[in-house]
C-alpha cells in the first residue's frame, strides 16, 4: 500500500476533533508552556501559502515541547473587528457581522486542513460580545486611574481626587498633558464639569483634541500606516489632518518601563532597538523663549541647550496652538494656505521626507531668553505637534534640515562650535570647543551642555527634562464595527458606564456610513443612550484594541466572571513564545505591552511583561510565472523563443502553471479574451518565465494551501514551508521544489511497509551503524528546534532516511523512536504509523527521544591521503591505530604504490582523526 495522505490525514484531523486531543486544562502537576501565534484578521481572501509559515514553526515548537513532557496552551482566535468588513457592508449593505462570520467558517476550513495542534475550545472573536465585554471593562478601569510617577504605577483617580481635596496640585508628580497649578480651594469651588476637565488632564483613558488623520470618504480616522501619499491605503481616498476630539490612552507614562523592559525580553536586537528609536527617550531642556508683542511664552524643548546662542530662527509645527496667536495681518493669508496644503499629509510622510523645504514665515518673533535678540519664527511640516512641544529652537550650523532651511529662506547660520565647512553644509557639533557662546565660549561640549541647563534653571527660563519621541495612542474611530465605548453624557461630560452594564453591545443597524453631516455611523443608531435618555458615545475602539490582551482571555475564555481567574493567570502567567510579524513591533507589540503593564499595576495578572521570548518569521515571497504574447496578436510564444518576437510580459496564475509549464486548456478557459488563444511551443510545451515578487492577488501569484493539501496533503505542505530557509529570513516560493519533500514522506512511509501494506518492522538488534544514525539524528533534530532552525531538521531527516535507506534497516528499536522524533513536522504520518505500530494512543502522548552520547563516539575516521600535498585516495581506519599503525596501513594500500611508483616515502606526516601526508 503506498503512502494514501489524502485518506490518511482526513482520518486523523477527524480523530484530533473527536477525541479533544489538542485540549489543555490547568495542571499544576506538570510545567506548562504557552506557545502562541498572532491571531488572524479573517480576511475574504482567506489563507495563501505565506500565512501559516508561522503558524507551521509555532505547530512544530508546541508538539515538541508536549512530547517533552510540558502542557502547552496553544490557542487561536480571530481579530475580527476591522475596517475591510465594514467597507463591503457599507458597498453592499450585507452587516459586517454576516461576512465576518463567513470568513472565519473559511479560515477555520483552511486551519484545519493544515492541521494544526490548536486548542479550539478556547478559541476568542473580538467582535463577540462576551470577548470585548472584558476590552470595555479594561477601558473603565483605564478610564478610573491615573499614572503616579512618584510610585512608577497606576493608582485608582479616587487618590488623585483626595490629593486635589488636601492640597491643589502642590507636590504632585504625575503624568499629565500639561502641567497644571491650582489650589485645594480652587478644586472645591469648580463645578462636576470643570473637575472632569481636570481629570481627563490626568486619566489614562481620556478625552482630547488631537490632530488626526482624518478621511472623509471612509468617515472615519486612520493611523499613519492606513496612510500613504496623502491617500487612505484602502480605497485610495483623500485624507487631510485635522483636529478633533478624540478618545487617547496614556501609553506615554509608561514609555520608561517599556525602554526598561526591553532588557528583561527574550527579544531579537533589532525588534528591540526598532522600540527604543519608537520609544524615543531624550535628555534635555525646557526653555521658554518669550514673543514681541503677547504675554504668553514659546516653550521648546531641546537636548542642545549649549546651542542656544546659535539660533536665527524658531519653527512651529503648522498644528500649533500658537500659529494663529503670533501671526500678523499681513502674513495671514499666506500662513492659511501653507496650513491648508499641510493637512493633505501624514505624520509619517513629513518624517520620512527629509529632502522636501517648505515653510511660511509668521510675521511673529521669538525672545532669546539670554541676549534678547529677536528671531523671526517660521511655521513648517517637517516640526511635528507630537514629539516634544511642537516648536524648535533652529540652529542651522549643526542641523541639517535647519541647515536647508536657512539657506532656502536666506537666513543667517551661526556656528557656536568650532571646526567645520559652513559652504559645504551643517556639521556634527556633538564634541568640539564652543565659540560665539557668551559665557560658553571656550568650553568643550560636554561641559557647556550641563552648565548651560544649570544656567537656565538658575535664571528661571526652563528646567531639566526627560523626553521621548513616543505620544499617547489615539483610540477612537468614526465607524461602526469596533468595540462600543462604555461612555455616555450628561452635559458633553464623559460619564463611565458602570461594570455590572457590560457588555454594551452594538445596536442593529442597516446602514454603516457616516451621516450626511460627517457624524459616525452610530449617529443614526436608533436608541443608542442610556435608560435615562443620557446619548451614548458615537465612535466605537480601534483595531488593536481587541488585540491588546487576547493572550490573557485565552488561559480563561469562557470565564463570564473576571477577565482571566487568578488561578489560570498564576499556573499560564505570560506567553513563554510568541510567533509574528516584525511589522507590528510599533503597533499591537507596543499596546499590549502597555495594556499588560497596566493590568500588573491593578493587581490583574502577575507579570509585567506578556511576551516572554519572541521570533519574527520572515515572509514567503511570491514566485511569478509570465506569459509571452506577440504585439498585435492573442498568440503567445514560449519563454526559450521569445527573444525572436516582439512581445509583452504578462503575468500568469501560477495555479495553472506546474513547474514552470503552462497548462494550455486552463489558460483558455482562464480568461475570455485568452479563449481562442493561440501558441508558439518548444519542444511541445509552453515554458513561462519567472521572477520573485511580493505574493499578490495583482500579480496571480497567490498559492492557496488547499491546492498544496489536495496536490500533496498537508504533512508535505508543512515539512516543505520550513524546507524552504531559515525561519527569520524571507525566501521564495516555489511549487517546483515540493516534489522532493513529498518523495521524501513516500520514502519515509516505505521504511515501514510493504507495497500490500504489511508492517516489514523486526525485533533484531539494531547495529552499532544504525544506532548512530538514529542518536545523531535525535541530536541534530533536537538542537534545530531548540534554535527554530526548522529547515536544517528537514535536511536532517532526509539524511538520515538516505543512511537507513542503504542500511536497509527495518529495526523497530530505531524505526520507533523516529516517528516520534517527525511527528512535531509530519503530525498526520505520525500518528498513522504509530497506531499501526500498535499503539492505542496519540503518538503526542509519547516521549520524544533522547540521543545517548555513547553511539556518537567516533570508532573510525576516513582519512584524506596527499602525495606531495596533493589529495589522492581515502582510506576508513580505525581511531584506536597508532600513527605508526595508520603509516602502515596507508603504505600497504595497493593505492599508494600507484604515487610511490616504487619509491621508499622520504616521509610520512599522520595527523591522528586528520590527515596523511606522503612526502616522496
Amino acid at each position: 500500500m503506498e503512502y494514501n495522505f489524502a485518506e490518511i490525514e482526513q482520518k486523523w484531523q477527524k480523530r484530533w476533533i473527536e477525541r479533544k486531543t489538542y485540549k489543555v486544562e490547568v495542571d499544576p502537576s506538570r510545567p506548562k508552556f504557552y506557545v502562541l501565534d498572532m491571531f488572524p484578521y479573517p480576511s475574504g481572501a482567506g489563507l495563501h501559502v505565506g500565512h501559516p509559515l508561522g503558524y507551521i514553526a509555532s505547530d512544530i515548537y508546541t508538539r515538541y515541547k508536549r512530547l517533552k513532557g510540558f502542557n502547552v496552551l496553544h490557542p487561536m482566535g480571530y481579530d475580527a473587528f476591522g475596517l475591510p468588513a465594514e467597507q463591503y457592508a457599507i458597498q453592499t449593505g450585507q452587516h459586517p457581522a454576516v461576512t465576518t462570520e463567513k470568513n472565519i467558517d473559511r479560515y477555520r476550513e483552511q486551519l484545519d486542513k493544515i492541521g494544526f495542534s490548536f486548542d479550539w475550545d478556547r478559541e476568542v472573536r473580538t467582535c463577540d460580545p462576551g470577548y470585548y465585554h472584558w476590552t470595555q471593562w479594561a477601558f473603565l478601569k483605564m478610564f478610573d486611574s491615573f499614572y503616579c510617577n512618584d510610585e512608577n504605577k497606576a493608582l485608582p483617580i479616587s487618590k488623585l481626587v483626595e490629593a486635589f481635596e488636601r492640597a491643589g496640585t502642590e507636590g504632585l508628580n504625575a503624568a499629565c498633558t500639561r502641567e497644571m497649578s491650582f489650589t485645594a480651594a480652587q478644586w472645591k469651588v469648580m463645578s462636576e464639569a470643570e473637575k472632569e476637565n481636570v481629570l481627563q488632564n490626568y486619566r489614562l483613558a481620556f478625552r482630547a483634541d488631537t490632530m488626526v488623520n482624518w478621511c472623509p470618504g471612509l468617515g472615519t480616522v486612520l493611523a499613519n500606516d492606513e496612510v500613504k501619499d496623502g491617500l487612505s491605503v484602502r480605497g485610495g481616498f483623500p485624507v487631510e489632518q485635522k483636529q478633533m476630539k478624540q478618545w487617547l490612552l496614556r501609553v506615554t507614562a509608561y514609555a520608561q518601563r517599556m525602554l526598561d523592559g526591553l532588557d528583561r525580553l527574550e527579544w531579537s536586537d533589532s525588534l528591540k532597538e526598532i522600540q527604543r528609536n519608537w520609544i524615543g527617550r531624550s535628555e534635555g531642556a525646557q526653555v521658554f523663549f518669550g514673543l514681541k508683542g503677547l504675554d504668553e511664552q514659546l516653550e521648546i524643548f531641546t537636548t542642545r541647550a549649549d546651542t542656544i546662542f546659535g539660533v536665527t530662527f524658531m519653527v512651529l509645527a503648522p498644528e500649533h496652538e500658537l500659529v494663529g496667536k503670533l501671526t500678523a495681518p499681513e502674513y495671514k493669508d499666506a500662513v492659511e494656505n501653507y496650513l491648508e496644503e499641510a493637512k493633505k499629509r501624514s505624520e509619517r510622510e513629513r518624517m520620512a521626507d527629509t529632502k522636501r523645504v517648505s515653510g511660511q514665515f509668521t510675521g511673529g518673533y521669538a525672545i532669546n531668553p539670554f541676549n534678547g535678540k529677536e528671531i523671526p519664527i517660521y511655521v513648517s511640516d517637517y516640526v511635528l505637534s507630537g514629539y516634544g512641544t511642537g516648536a524648535i529652537m533652529a540652529v542651522p550650523a549643526h542641523d541639517s534640515r535647519d541647515y536647508a532651511f536657512a539657506k532656502h529662506f536666506g537666513l543667517p547660520i551661526v556656528p557656536v562650535v568650532e571646526g567645520g565647512d559652513l559652504s559645504v553644509g551643517s556639521y556634527d557639533a556633538k564634541s568640539g570647543t564652543m565659540i560665539n557662546s557668551e559665557f560658553l565660549t571656550g568650553m568643550d561640549v560636554r561641559e557647556a551642555i550641563p552648565a548651560m541647563i544649570d544656567e537656565i534653571e538658575k535664571r528661571g527660563f526652563g528646567s531639566r527634562r526627560v523626553n521621548y519621541r513616543l505620544r499617547d495612542a489615539i483610540f477612537s474611530r468614526q465607524r461602526y464595527w469596533g468595540e462600543p465605548f462604555p461612555i455616555y453624557y450628561k452635559d458633553d461630560v464623559a460619564c463611565p458606564l458602570s461594570e455590572d452594564r457590560l457588555p454594551l453591545q452594538l445596536p442593529p443597524m442597516r446602514d454603516f456610513g457616516p451621516t450626511a453631516d460627517g457624524e459616525p455611523p452610530l449617529a443614526r443608531a436608533k436608541d443608542w443612550h442610556t435608560d435615562e435618555g443620557y446619548p451614548y458615545e458615537l465612535s466605537t475602539m480601534p483595531g488593536f484594541a481587541g488585540s491588546s490582551a487576547y493572550y490573557l482571555r485565552y488561559m480563561d475564555p469562557h470565564n463570564d466572571k473576571e477577565l482571566v481567574s487568578k488561578e489560570a493567570d498564576e499556573y499560564w502567567r505570560n506567553v513563554d513564545l510568541y510567533v509574528g510579524g516584525i511589522e507590528h513591533a510599533t503597533g499591537h507589540l507596543m499596546y499590549s505591552r502597555f495594556w499588560n503593564m497596566f493590568l500588573y499595576d491593578i493587581g490583574c495578572v502577575c507579570e509585567p511583561e506578556p511576551f516572554k521570548k519572541l521570533i519574527n518569521q520572515g515572509m514567503i515571497q511570491g514566485r511569478s510565472n509570465f506569459v509571452y504574447r506577440i504585439k498585435g496578436t492573442n498568440k503567445y510564444v514560449s519563454v526559450g523563443l521569445k527573444d525572436g518576437y516582439d512581445t509583452q510580459e504578462i503575468h500568469v496564475d501560477v495555479n495553472i502553471v506546474r513547474n514552470d509549464v503552462l497548462d494550455l486548456d486552463a489558460f483558455r478557459k482562464w480568461m475570455p479574451e485568452y479563449a481562442d488563444a493561440e501558441f508558439v511551443l518548444e519542444d511541445g510545451k509552453y515554458v513561462c518565465g519567472w521572477a520573485i515578487e511580493k505574493m499578490s492577488k495583482s500579480m496571480y501569484n497567490v498559492v492557496n494551501p488547499d491546492h498544496i493539501v489536495r496536490d500533496y496533503g498537508a504533512d508535505t505542505l508543512r515539512m516543505y514551508e520550513m524546507f524552504l530557509g531559515p525561519l527569520e529570513q524571507s525566501k521564495p516560493w516555489d511549487t517546483n521544489g515540493i516534489d522532493g519533500v513529498h518523495k521524501f514522506l513516500r520514502r519515509f512511509w516505505r521504511l515501514f511497509f510493504d507495497r500490500d501494506g504489511k508492517l516489514i518492522l523486526t525485533d533484531e538488534k539494531p547495529t552499532a551503524g544504525e544506532l548512530k544514525t538514529l542518536h545523531k539524528t535525535i541530536r541534530k533534530v533536537t538542537e534545530d528546534i531548540e534554535n527554530f532552525s526548522f529547515n536544517t531538521s528537514v535536511s536532517a531527516f532526509m539524511i538520515c532516511l538516505n543512511e537507513l535507506s542503504n542500511q536497509k534497516c527495518a529495526k523497530r528499536a530505531v524505526l520507533e523512536p523516529l516517528v516520534v522524533l517527525i511527528a512535531p513536522f509530519a503530525p498526520h504520518l505520525a500518528e498513522e504509523v504509530w497506531e499501526q505500530l500498535g499503539h492505542g494512543t496519540s503518538v503526542f502522548d509519547a516521549r520524544f527521544p533522547e540521543y545517548d552520547e555513547k553511539y556518537l563516539v567516533e570508532d573510525s575516521f576516513e582519512y584524506p591521503v596527499s602525495f606531495n600535498g596533493k589529495m589522492r585516495f581515502k582510506k576508513e581506519l580505525s581511531l584506536s591505530l597508532s600513527p605508526k599503525e595508520v603509516e602502515a596501513a596507508v603504505l600497504a594500500d595497493p593505492a599508494a604504490g600507484k604515487y610511490l611508483e616504487g619509491k621508499t616515502p622520504k616521509k610520512v606526516v599522520v595527523v591522528p582523526g586528520k590527515i596523511v601526508n606522503v612526502v616522496c
